[in-house]
C-alpha cells in the first residue's frame, strides 16, 4: 500500500514538473513580446511625402525598415496588419519626424509582405526585447530576407503603386469603420474621472468617456469615430496634452 502511495506520489511530481515547465515557457514568450506596444495608422512611404516634408527622412522601397519616434534605432519590432493578422519583422531606422496621427512609416515592400489595406492601414507595432529568444529565433530569417531584398530590383517586390486606391486592398474586408482614441486605463474610477475632466477643460474634445474594464481597470476613451478625418481631428485636438503613448483601438 506505501509502494502504491509513493507511486502515485512521483508520478504527481513528475508531471506537476512538466506542467511547470511548459508555463515557464509560454511566460518566456510572453515576456519575449511584452516590450512597446502601440495600435494606430501607419502610413507608407513615397518620396512625395519627402518632398512635401511629412517625413524628414527618406526609407528605401525594399527596406525591412520603420520608422518609430517611441523606438531608438535599431529596435527589432513586429509590424501586424490588425485586418488581416499578417505580420513581419523589421528593424526601427534613424529618428524622423513624421505626421503625430500616424504610429509609424513603413515601406512599400512592408506594406506588401503584410497585404496592407491602404484605405485603413492599421498596424500594431510590438517591439521585441533584445535579450529574448524570440529575437534569436528570428534573426538568421531576418538578415537572409534583408539580403534578398537589397539584391533584388524594386520591380521584384510584389507591389502596385501605393498612390493607386485600388492596391493592397484585401476586398473581402468590408467590416464598419468605427475606432476609439484609448488615453488610458486606470486602476482607479476618480483618476479616471479626473483625467476626462482635464480633457474636457483643456482641449476642444467633447466626445469623451469611461469604460468599466473591471472592478479596477477604468478606460478613458475618445469616440467612437466612423470615419478617418473625424479620427484624425480628435487625435489632433488631444495631441496637445503630449500624452506619451496614445493607441487606436478597432471598436469592434
Amino acid at each position: 500500500m506505501n509502494s502504491k502511495f509513493l507511486l502515485i506520489l512521483i508520478l504527481f511530481v513528475l508531471s506537476s514538473c512538466s506542467l511547470n515547465t511548459i508555463n515557464k515557457n509560454e511566460t518566456s514568450e510572453i515576456i519575449a513580446l511584452s516590450g512597446f506596444k502601440n495600435n494606430g495608422f501607419t502610413i507608407v512611404y513615397d518620396d512625395n511625402l519627402y518632398k512635401n516634408e511629412l517625413v524628414s527622412l527618406k526609407l528605401e522601397d525594399r527596406d525591412l525598415l520603420i520608422f518609430q519616434k517611441n523606438l531608438k534605432k535599431g529596435t527589432t519590432v513586429k509590424i501586424k496588419n490588425n485586418i488581416n493578422n499578417k505580420s513581419i519583422i523589421a528593424k526601427v531606422g534613424k529618428n524622423s519626424n513624421y505626421p503625430a496621427f500616424n504610429n509609424s512609416v513603413i515601406t512599400k515592400r512592408i506594406a506588401s509582405e503584410i497585404d496592407l489595406n491602404l484605405n485603413e492601414p492599421y498596424v500594431e507595432i510590438l517591439e521585441i526585447l533584445n535579450n529574448s529568444s524570440f529575437v534569436a529565433k528570428k534573426a538568421k530569417t531576418f538578415d537572409e530576407e534583408k539580403n534578398v531584398a537589397n539584391k533584388a530590383p524594386v520591380e521584384s517586390i510584389s507591389i502596385n503603386d501605393l498612390n493607386s486606391n485600388d492596391t493592397l486592398v484585401n476586398k473581402d474586408i468590408k467590416k464598419k469603420f468605427s475606432y476609439i482614441i484609448k488615453i488610458g486605463d486606470f486602476y482607479f474610477y476618480d483618476s479616471a474621472k479626473l483625467m476626462m475632466k482635464r480633457i474636457i477643460n483643456e482641449t476642444e474634445v467633447k466626445k469623451i468617456d469611461i469604460k468599466t474594464l473591471s472592478e479596477t481597470n477604468y478606460r478613458v476613451f475618445l469616440g467612437p469615430f466612423n470615419n478617418l478625418n473625424s479620427l484624425k481631428n480628435a487625435f489632433n485636438d488631444i495631441s496637445l496634452l503630449n500624452f506619451e503613448n496614445i493607441e487606436i483601438i478597432k471598436n469592434d
